[in-house]
């Protein structure tokens, strides 16, 4: 430790058997390193990265353990679910054991339930092993939004969460046509496998390169604590309208998700690859407006990043909805609305990250819980919705888009008026 290190403001704390050498412990005064950006990109892109490598072989499971087409979706549906209840968890649990050693934990957990993905015999066992596998890779979607917190003041955290998404979209933009390619040449299995590597190597990387950046413990809130905490957030105008912000944008996207490869493969007849390619569009998207986030949110402020990616994204929706009412089924077509709508999205979900995390800073860890437990139960909501609207012709899920879209203008009216 160097003498910049010890005061008697920031005393010498003891080691965290979890902890490497010179890394702070959860309870230190402050932190004493920020980690790197591409690690906390990685471990944000963990979640969405194992969600979407699996769409394009939905029809292959289907096919594979002889069951509905729904049946099969019902592995991306569980996974939403899975990803929603452990960020309640994982927060409230970070905020007193610290960052690092809860999302260590998080890691494990999700190369178990790969493992348990990779062997499974039936869809039944598959579907609880993609429970598993959202509720530990959901870890670093919260951890990385908390840690980013602990380490920068509002605007600029809404800034660098922009990056950090930025860079987050390579995960979406891959895994569909890696999932793609593996399920034509290698079957179903070499997707979960994928998984297992990829887990592997987070962990050991995490264990090696992630430093504690939680600045105070907060007390074990126990379950009472827990909803108390849930409720002190609940109770804050400001901070339900900028979760029902992020929740309603989230929603949008997952209705995309849901329909798009029924439309794509079975209304259009084009292949999973063909599908995964076209997807690759959406992320581009989305970094461009997560680069425009990053790159001028601290400069203009949350309120205006939000008003403008927002503007986007309702404009997106609705010209989906024009589109697959009066133009003739077409892919290009199809893919265009969501294209703006992802860049409005990576525009504005940072910000109403940033301000919602913000509202109550000594509980940004339950925070970011909460936020994210809501977007994926929204998205999970809306997948059953967009599987029950769409036939294959597109208008069910351009329906389910702008409906979300409404949602998230409301939202924003109401963040306004609460200050």
């Amino acid at each position: 430790m160097s003498p910049r290190d010890v005061s008697p403001e920031h005393p010498p704390v003891a080691e965290d058997p979890l902890c490497l050498p010179g890394q702070a412990s959860p309870g230190s005064a402050r932190p004493r390193r920020i980690p790197a950006t591409w690690l906390l990109t990685l471990l944000m892109g963990l979640g969405p990265f194992s969600m979407q490598i699996i769409i394009p072989a939905l029809p292959t499971l289907a096919g594979a353990f002889t069951v509905p087409y729904a049946t099969a979706q019902m592995t991306l549906t569980v996974y939403l679910i899975g990803v929603a209840l452990g960020q309640l968890i994982y927060g409230p649990l970070s905020d007193h054991f610290g960052r690092r050693r809860v999302l260590l934990v998080g890691l494990l957990i999700y190369l178990t339930g790969s493992v348990a993905a990779l062997v499974a015999p039936s869809i039944g066992w598959l579907i609880v092993a993609r429970a598993a596998q959202a509720a530990g890779a959901c870890a670093g979607m919260v951890l990385s939004r908390a840690i980013i917190r602990d380490v920068f003041p509002r605007d600029e955290a809404a800034s660098k969460i922009g990056f950090v998404m930025m860079g987050m979209t390579v995960a979406p933009m891959m895994a569909p046509l890696l999932g793609a390619e593996l399920g034509i040449l290698l079957g179903w299995r070499s997707i979960m496998l994928a998984c297992v590597l990829f887990g592997a190597v987070m962990l050991a990387v995490a264990f090696l390169r992630l430093p504690e950046t939680l600045p105070v413990v907060q007390p074990l809130p126990g379950l009472a604590g827990m909803a108390q905490a849930y409720w002190q957030l609940a109770r804050l105008r400001s901070f339900r309208c900028y979760t029902a912000i992020t929740a309603c944008s989230t929603g949008v996207f997952f209705a995309f998700t849901a329909g798009a490869p029924r439309v794509v493969m079975d209304g259009m007849g084009h292949s999973a690859r063909a599908y995964a390619l076209a997807f690759m569009a959406i992320s581009v998207a989305f970094g461009i407006g997560s680069y425009v986030a990053g790159r001028f949110s601290a400069r203009m402020g949350l309120e205006r990043m939000l008003r403008w990616g927002l503007l986007l994204s309702s404009g997106g929706a609705l010209l989906g909805v024009l589109i697959q009412c009066l133009m003739p089924p077409q892919l290009a077509l199809f893919f265009l609305p969501m294209a703006v709508v992802a860049i409005g999205n990576g525009i504005s979900q940072p910000a109403a990250v940033a301000a919602a995390v913000s509202v109550r800073p000594q509980l940004a860890g339950t925070a970011s819980g909460l936020i994210g437990a809501l977007q994926m139960g929204t998205g999970a909501a809306m997948t059953l919705v967009a599987s029950a609207l769409e036939f294959g012709a597109g208008i069910g899920t351009a329906a389910a888009m702008a409906g979300c879209a409404l949602g998230a203008q409301l939202a924003m009216r109401g963040a306004r008026a609460a200050g």
